[in-house]
C-alpha cells in the first residue's frame, strides 16, 4: 500500500512492532504488557496525526490509490446487479459506469465515475474523465429510472470532465448543460454521493440531486488545487496553498449548504477500512432513500429548486 507523507512516522513504528513481535514469538524478551504499551503508543500517534490533517493531506487521501472506486462499490453494497452500457449515439464510455441495481432489497439505477485502480484499468477508463458520450449514458440511464419509478443514487469521483478536442467535437459542453436541466425535473428521487474527487461540470453532470452526501475525506470544487494555483499564483506547487483557500472540504460544504451530509470515513482514510465504509455507504443510501419515498412528485421537485436556488452567498454594499 502507498504510505502518504503524513503517515510515514505511523508506518515505521508499526513496522518496528511487527518485526519485534516476530522477534518475540521466537526468543521472548518483551513481555505481553510492554508490548501493548508501545501499540498503545501507536494508537496515540494515529490519533494526534489524523486530527491534525492539513486540507493538502486530505486531499492525498481522497487520492490514494487504495482508495474505493464506484466499482468497489457497485460490487460490495449492491445485492445484485445489471450494467447498462451504451449513449444509443456514439459509444461506451468506460468512465462512467450505470447499472440496474439492488440494494438492500430496494431498486435503484446506479451511475457511477470510474477511475480504475493500476495502469491498465486507467487507461481504460481514461482516469475518471467522462467524455460526452458518458453524459449521454447517465441521462439514459436516469430516463429508464424515471420511466420506471426506479430512484437513482450518482457516485461521483472525477478530476473533471475530459477536456480533449475529441470531447469538444462532440459537444462536451452542451452534454453537461443538457444533464443540470434534465436531472433539475426528473420526477424520481436522486442520492449523489461523493465518494473522491468532485471537479467542476465534471462532477456537476451527475451531481444534481435530492440528497447530497459526501464522504468525510472527498473534495468537491469548482477546480483542482492544481489548476487553481497555476491560474492564481501561476505556480502549480502552491497546491496547498489553493487547498486551504477553496474550502473544498465536506465541514465547510456543508455549513455552505452545498452538500446535505457527511459520512464518517475509517481513521486515516476509506482505504484503512473499505468494509466500515460500504456498511456506512450503504446505511446513508437505504436512510435517505426511505424519507425521499415519502415525498409527493410535486413536492420532491420543488425542494430539488429550491435546493439549488439558494446556494452560494454574496454581499452587496453601496458605493
Amino acid at each position: 500500500m502507498s504510505i502518504l507523507p503524513h503517515e510515514k512516522q505511523i508506518h515505521e513504528y508499526e513496522k518496528a512492532l511487527s518485526q519485534l513481535k516476530a522477534q518475540n514469538h521466537s526468543s521472548p524478551l518483551w513481555s505481553e504488557e510492554e508490548i501493548t504499551k508501545l501499540q498503545r503508543k501507536i494508537d496515540k500517534l494515529k490519533a494526534k496525526v489524523y486530527s491534525e490533517l492539513t486540507p493538502w493531506d486530505r486531499i492525498q487521501i481522497c487520492r490514494h490509490p487504495a482508495r474505493p472506486h464506484a466499482l468497489d462499490y457497485l460490487t460490495n453494497i449492491c445485492d445484485e446487479y445489471e450494467e447498462i452500457f451504451g449513449d444509443r449515439t456514439f459509444s461506451d464510455d468506460h468512465a462512467v459506469i450505470t447499472a440496474l441495481v439492488k440494494i438492500g432489497g430496494q431498486k435503484f439505477v446506479f451511475l457511477g465515475q470510474e477511475k480504475g485502480k493500476d495502469t491498465e484499468s486507467r487507461l481504460y477508463r481514461n482516469f475518471g474523465m467522462p467524455h460526452p458520450e458518458g453524459y449521454r449514458k447517465a441521462l439514459r440511464a436516469m430516463q429508464l429510472a424515471e420511466k420506471f419509478s426506479l430512484p437513482i443514487v450518482s457516485l461521483l469521483d472525477t478530476p473533471g470532465a475530459y477536456p480533449g478536442l475529441a470531447a469538444e467535437e462532440r459537444g462536451q459542453g452542451r452534454a453537461i448543460a443538457v444533464n443540470l436541466f434534465e436531472m433539475a425535473r426528473l420526477t424520481t428521487p436522486i442520492i449523489v454521493l461523493l465518494i473522491g474527487e468532485g471537479c467542476s461540470g465534471g462532477a456537476l453532470g451527475m451531481g444534481i440531486g435530492d440528497m447530497i452526501g459526501m464522504l468525510e475525506h472527498s473534495y468537491y470544487s469548482v477546480i483542482s488545487p492544481e489548476g487553481c494555483a497555476s491560474i492564481l499564483w501561476k505556480d502549480s506547487s502552491k497546491n496547498a496553498t489553493a487547498a486551504s483557500t477553496l474550502k473544498l472540504h465536506a465541514e465547510e460544504l456543508l455549513e455552505f449548504g452545498i452538500i446535505d451530509k457527511i459520512i464518517k470515513e475509517p481513521l486515516g482514510g476509506a482505504h484503512h477500512d473499505p468494509k466500515e465504509v460500504y456498511k456506512n455507504v450503504k446505511e446513508f443510501i437505504l436512510q435517505e432513500i426511505e424519507v425521499l419515498n415519502t415525498l409527493s412528485v410535486e413536492v420532491l421537485l420543488e425542494k430539488r429548486y429550491k435546493k439549488f436556488r439558494v446556494m452560494g452567498r454574496f454581499e452587496t454594499s453601496k458605493l
